[in-house]
């Protein structure tokens, strides 16, 4: 499978880890879009931070392992921000409810003041009516002559003293009676006009408190529609990042003796090289004893024999790839498995190449083999010739075809086939491995 498979299914998996956060029930407003917009493109930037990390550790790991991996990583990351996120919808939710509780006690209180002042209007109202009926009464009394006389009816018509002070004393008290029921009157039509007014004020904080309350549970039921999708969308994800890890469980087994395989292969490529150093040692060893021999026997100098190709230079390696400057993904050393846990030696330096590009000899020399090896996939070995007297061959591995031969002569730079992901490899790349006395060393201060 191709890195860019690999970055889709993982961009699939961001994206919708964003979209099971759920969609708000009123159309999202632009801001959203952006918010969303940013999260995504912020989550595919780790997701392909974590990529480019993982095509380093995971190097020569079955493709089906490293993409669970990947996943379980995305999902590892993204987790806590789902969980962040639902404290955050939860917490607004809890926060509108509590609001709705004080527009509830608030509502509650002032509909029972507007019911209470209500009641005061309406019995003051019912007061002032029976005073101005009382005083329309006394007045109409009066017209007719039926109330008591006057001070001074009473002083002329008067039968005697006593007379006299009782009437005045009635006329008196009807006076005194009238004038107080106009002032009670007026001051019942004052209060009852400052009650109104307060009336008013408390009936439009009714309305606005009902319509604060509306709004409320609007907003509330979006925020427990947000927190129940948020959190359905979370636990998709913990079940997912579950059976992820499950799955990586179970493949590790079988990748555990790929691994063993695969450094089965790098010892026999080893042993394989060894012999043919020692068959080329040998093959020289003779010729320089023949030679000698002929020097003796008086035959004449006999030709000294053709030395092997040999690299020259402190940087005898050209760039292998279409890339330039080359482009390393993976160096050599010592990695740790972040999946099986453990440490082993990553015997080459992986050099980005997409699937099909060209491959070059770094360096002329003999095409010892162009075959399939298993966990290499297709290979080609080079055979240098020497180095500051040591052996030196390279290797170029994982192709997708070859474009030379065994026993072929190359030249440093020419055409020798294409990259691809045969073997095991997670992804399209050049595996370029290089071998000193038939041993693997970092090719990367040798490549120009």
């Amino acid at each position: 499978m191709k890195v860019t498979r690999l970055r889709a299914g993982l961009s699939a998996l961001a994206v919708g880890s964003v979209l099971m956060a759920g969609v708000p029930s009123a159309p999202a407003q632009a801001g959203e879009h952006d918010d969303r917009r940013a999260e995504n493109e912020s989550r595919q930037e780790a997701v392909d931070e974590a990529m480019s990390t993982l095509e380093e550790e995971l190097a020569h790991t079955d493709t089906a392992l490293v993409q669970a991996y990947a996943e379980l990583q995305a999902l590892d990351a993204a987790i806590p921000a789902a969980e962040a996120e639902l404290v955050t919808a939860e917490e607004q939710l809890m926060r509108l409810q509590r609001e709705a509780e004080i527009i509830a006690q608030r509502l509650v209180a002032a509909e029972a003041e507007e019911r209470s002042i209500t009641a005061q209007v309406q019995a003051d109202t019912e007061r002032a009516d029976d005073i101005r009926a009382a005083v329309g009464q006394m007045a109409r009394d009066a017209y007719k002559g039926d109330m008591a006389e006057s001070a001074l009816s009473a002083a002329l018509d008067a039968e005697s003293t006593d007379d006299f002070v009782r009437q005045s004393a009635l006329a008196e008290t009807a006076l005194r009676t009238q004038t107080q029921a106009l002032r009670d009157l007026e001051q019942l039509n004052g209060v009852n006009r400052n009650r109104e007014v307060r009336l008013g004020a408390v009936r439009e904080e009714v309305a606005a408190l009902k319509a604060e309350a509306d709004a409320n549970v609007v907003a509330a039921e979006v925020a427990r529609a947000d927190a129940e999708a948020k959190k359905a969308a979370l636990e998709l994800m913990r079940d997912e990042q579950a059976q992820k890890a499950a799955s990586i469980e179970s493949q590790k087994a079988t990748q555990l003796a790929r691994q063993v395989e695969l450094e089965a292969q790098q010892a026999a490529l080893e042993a394989e090289l060894a012999a043919i150093i020692q068959a080329q040692e040998e093959a020289r060893r003779q010729q320089e004893a023949a030679a000698a021999a002929a020097r003796q026997n008086g035959g004449g100098a006999a030709p000294a024999p053709a030395p092997p190709p040999s690299a020259t230079g402190s940087r005898p390696f050209a760039n292998p790839t279409s890339f330039t400057p080359w482009v390393r993904t993976s160096k050599y050393g010592m990695r740790f498995h972040p999946v099986l846990k453990y440490w082993r030696l990553h015997a080459g330096l992986d050099l980005r190449a997409y699937c099909g590009t060209p491959l070059y000899a770094a360096a002329s020399g003999t095409v010892e083999w162009a075959k399939s090896r298993s966990g290499f996939g297709n290979q080609v070995m080079i055979n240098h010739g020497y180095w500051n007297g040591s052996s030196l061959m390279t290797s170029y591995n994982h192709m997708t075809s070859f474009a030379v031969s065994g026993g072929q002569s190359v030249q440093q730079g020419q055409l020798i086939g294409y990259a691809g992901n045969t073997g095991l490899s997670g992804a399209c790349h050049l595996h370029f491995e290089t071998y000193l006395n038939g041993a693997t060393t970092d090719p990367e201060p040798m490549l120009n």
